[in-house]
């Protein structure tokens, strides 16, 4: 008697249906500059990365507003737009930079090239050193 093996259907993964049999097409391909797909690891990794920088830089922009919006009685209206709008600028520049530093290194990953260097971490300590001198500076010149 012949055993019948059960077959499966499976959808087709993106590198089965590439005339090339591998990577991207389309849109992707553009966007990821070609290369091989890396090991999902590092991509999920990579994503995550990129998700902790847009947390950061959602704090920051809830920060700014706080401070714009909760601290008039603490700060006169030039330290409270001072400190609001450098926390806003700081939202801004680190969610711009998330997606660019999360494709970059994306790139580099699929052309097994070096990992570029972060220029998101000291922006973001230079922006934190400044807002902190700057309160550290309010509370040693506000009178008791």
């Amino acid at each position: 008697m012949k055993q019948v093996q059960p077959t499966t259907t499976r959808e087709p993964h993106v590198a089965d249906t590439n005339p090339q049999g591998r990577g991207r097409d389309g849109i992707s391909a553009r966007i990821l500059g070609g290369g091989t797909d890396p090991d999902p690891r590092f991509t999920l990794a990579n994503e995550r990365t990129f998700l902790a920088w847009i947390r950061t830089s959602l704090a920051m922009l809830a920060g700014g507003v706080a401070a714009e919006a909760f601290m008039a009685d603490f700060f006169g209206p030039e330290l409270r737009k001072t400190v609001s709008v450098l926390l806003l600028a700081l939202a801004l520049l680190i969610g711009g930079g998330s997606f660019f530093r999360w494709l970059n290194i994306e790139r580099a990953m699929r052309h097994k090239t070096p990992l570029p260097l972060p220029w998101i971490a000291p922006l973001l300590a230079v922006g934190a050193a400044l807002v902190a001198v700057i309160m550290v500076a309010f509370v040693l010149a506000r009178p008791n």
